[in-house]
């Protein structure tokens, strides 16, 4: 379980890294969505394709509040 949960942070990690680096470099939406798309897939092999794209889309429209 503790191995699990490392893993959690690590993606959480990597995944809020992306987003503040986003942040300060803001783009186009789909320039916005295919960098974290190869983000996470770069650094967090273990999500699944499937959720790479709802991962993008959140971060996004987390990003979009934030912008306004």
């Amino acid at each position: 379980m503790k191995g699990l949960n490392l893993v959690l942070a690590a993606a959480g990690g990597a995944i809020v890294g992306a987003a503040v680096a986003l942040l300060f470099a803001p783009e186009k939406g789909s320039k916005t969505r295919a960098g974290i798309r190869d983000f996470v897939r770069e650094h967090c092999p273990f999500v699944k394709e499937s959720e790479v794209d709802k991962i993008a889309d959140a971060i996004e429209a987390k990003l979009d509040e934030v912008k306004d």
